[in-house]
């Protein structure tokens, strides 16, 4: 049952000390935020003072279905996983089994990254706050999409790729790193992450109608179906279903959950029970800026909100919002985006959870509540500004494709047969792909992905396009060949076409070399 009307009469009020703060009619702006950037369903939860003010579903679970999104329908949070990975592994710290600054090789001796030194520093602080050296999503094709490689080769095969800058001296997001902080959770524990976190935080907490495993994200009655604009259409997409990398993004939850994960964290670990899920010094840890990031310069319409100082810290981004710390995180996956934040000194939580890929969404929802609740005014409107935004960004994207198309040499022919470019090509971290010439054309297969198999259409000179045959995955990449002095393939790079491609196609880590052919 919609409980808005009982919520309408705390949320229209502003606090006493800014009376002439605007009424905020939450139901009726949440519906303009989704009709705006084509949002089919939003899961919302706000938490005051260690209250449920609104645990909440609008619109539908999946479109064409009337069938709509209650306090209790599942999304998939993605990244917002990472805090209940980080809170996993300060538990072990409070038992004594753990220490922050201890290298990861004290527990897992056989781990390796690509330097020696990185190997022998790198501590399980580390893990958690994206200043290990390695670059940008580096990594993220071992597991993104599904690939079939275990969880463990996964982490194996990090000792192969190589840092973008040298260690702890930039901030780089990466998740492969809470794939190894997960095993950790496996080892010292003697359970699985899985396991472990749902029943030492999920069950504890009280969030008994979420899961922690990719490929439950279609299970059940009541959840989200992942939406996401495909070719300029926005559709259903299949949910991303593996999992390998569950202690990065695993969860899926609804508003009511969310709720009381967020009082417990704001309470700094005290359970409904009046028990603890950790200590205080836990929270502080948690919260504490350890990676700092230089905040971006945001356009003049939403300078008010500029950040004064930014950074990451163990499973949450910290930094300030109208002068008071900001805590959050926001997750993405096929079809499901989402943002946490979190304001400690007042005690005030927002989640927002939604089943469509627009972060202008979850930011116009997120910003004008905590406007609401900290008593900013005037606010600014949100929903233009965004729209103005995506807008912006959107043309941005057509424009670097636009002048990419515009430098190519369209009468430009490959130095070699076509059929010569076919054979196996390996590179040192991911393995192998195939391109094999089919009916007068070039197909690549990457064998450890099966999802990534696409034509690859001639570009100009060596350079070829990868088309993806499934268009779901929005992340066509150029093919490029360098040949020996003899004619003969020496490598093979890759590139996203497009800044549009998600960063966790990481194809410009890739260095491809053609594998020897074995002699039987």
């Amino acid at each position: 049952m919609r409980i808005s009307l009982l919520l309408l009469s705390v949320l229209c009020l502003a606090p006493r000390s800014h009376a002439a703060q605007a009424p905020l009619d939450v139901d009726r702006y949440v519906a303009d935020v989704m009709k705006t950037f084509q949002v089919p369903g939003v899961s919302l939860a706000v938490v005051k003072d260690g209250k449920v003010v609104l645990a909440q579903g609008y619109g539908v679970k999946a479109l064409g279905n009337p069938a709509p999104v209650d306090a209790r329908t599942r999304f998939g949070i993605a990244s917002n996983t990472k805090a209940f990975t980080a809170t996993a592994l300060a538990l072990l710290v409070e038992e004594g089994k753990l220490e922050w600054d201890a290298p990861v090789i004290r527990y897992l001796p056989g781990f390796a990254m690509y330097d020696p030194f990185v190997t022998r520093e790198l501590t399980i602080r580390d893990l958690l706050v994206h200043r290990s050296g390695l670059g940008l999503g580096a990594g993220d094709l071992l597991w993104w999409p599904e690939s079939t490689y275990d969880r463990k080769e996964i982490a194996r095969r990090l000792r192969y790729i190589k840092p973008a800058t040298s260690f702890r001296s930039a901030y780089a997001y990466d998740n492969v790193l809470y794939l190894v902080a997960g095993e950790v959770i496996e080892t010292i524990s003697g359970t699985s992450w899985e396991d472990f976190v749902s029943s030492r935080i999920l069950s504890r907490v009280g969030m008994t109608n979420s899961n922690v495993r990719h490929s439950d994200a279609g299970s059940g009655d009541n959840v989200a179906q992942p939406h996401a604009p495909v070719e300029g259409t926005v559709r259903k997409v299949a949910p991303f279903a593996s999992d390998n990398t569950n202690p990065a993004g695993g969860i899926n939850s609804g508003a009511e959950d969310m709720a009381k994960w967020m009082i417990v964290q704001m309470d700094s670990g005290r359970l409904a029970s009046g028990g603890r899920l950790f200590q205080p010094a836990t929270a502080r840890e948690l919260w504490s800026l350890v990676t700092p990031i230089r905040p971006a310069n945001l356009p003049a319409d939403l300078r008010a909100i500029q950040s004064s100082f930014y950074g990451y810290g163990l499973g949450f981004f910290v930094g300030d919002y109208r002068g008071r710390k900001l805590l959050a995180h926001t997750g993405g996956l096929p079809g499901y985006l989402s943002k946490v934040v979190m304001v400690p000194d007042v005690k005030l939580g927002i989640s927002v959870l939604t089943n469509q890929e627009s972060g202008y969404a979850f930011n116009a929802i997120t910003n004008r509540l905590l406007d609401h609740y900290l008593g900013a005014a005037p606010t600014i409107d949100y929903i233009a500004v965004y729209k103005r935004l995506e807008q912006a960004n959107l043309a941005a994207d057509a424009a670097a494709e636009k002048a990419a198309a515009s430098k190519r040499d369209s009468t430009s022919r490959p130095s070699l047969p076509l059929a010569s470019y076919a054979g196996t090509y390996t590179d040192p971290w991911y393995g192998d792909v195939r391109i094999t010439h089919e009916g007068g054309k070039l197909v690549m297969r990457f064998v450890q992905t099966p999802l990534l198999v696409g034509d690859l259409i001639h570009w100009q000179h060596d350079t070829f396009l990868a088309r993806w045959k499934d268009r779901e995955l929005r992340a066509d990449a150029f093919v490029t060949f360098a040949l020996n002095p003899d004619g003969s393939i020496d490598q093979m790079k890759m590139q996203p076409a497009s800044p549009a491609v998600d960063f966790s196609f990481d194809f410009q880590d890739l260095l491809f070399e053609p594998k020897p052919v074995r002699s039987r």
